[in-house]
């Protein structure tokens, strides 16, 4: 197995194709990560939610994480890694066309909308569903593809020992 690099526009590339992947954030030093939807545009992934625990954490501490992957089997997957901020499109004129066009890039996709529907239901408490887009401005990413190819391409790697000497 090969595993290489991807540039920048690969990257995007995946990102563009899939949609769908895991939002990493983190309050007062515990991670939380939930599987989002989400549409690339530019240096920007927009992204659909409601009220709750991600939301909340995403405004406290703005600084998120997106993870997507395309997995064919263990030895052929590609895997992408957005670092970057969390901005919320306030439901205002100020935000109006931003949201709008947030909402035209995700629905280009089937279901965008249902996670945020979903997990809004499973809440033992009942709160109005508040509709909130967001982008997350994209500051690092970088990515990984791993493939079948001849394994003399690739270089020779040291076994990694079955027990340790003590």
């Amino acid at each position: 197995m090969l595993i290489k690099n991807l540039e920048r526009e690969e990257c995007a590339e995946i990102l563009k194709r899939n949609g769908f992947g895991r939002l990493g954030c983190v309050n007062k030093n515990q991670p939380y990560v939930v599987p989002i939807y989400f549409a690339l545009e530019s240096e920007r992934l927009f992204g659909f939610s409601t009220e709750g625990q991600k939301i909340d954490w995403m405004r406290e501490n703005p600084l998120v994480c997106v993870e997507a992957d395309d997995i064919k089997s263990e030895q052929e997957w590609t895997s992408v890694l957005v670092l970057g901020r969390y901005e919320e499109l306030s439901d205002n004129a100020q935000y109006a066309m931003e949201r709008q066009h947030a909402r035209a890039l995700l629905e280009k996709r089937d279901f965008w909308w249902r996670l945020a529907i979903a997990s809004s239901q499973t809440r033992v408490e009942q709160v109005p569903v508040v509709p909130i887009f967001y982008c997350i401005h994209i500051e690092e990413i970088s990515g990984h593809q791993a493939s079948m190819e001849e394994e003399s391409v690739a270089p020779r790697l040291k076994p990694i020992p079955t027990s340790v000497a003590g």
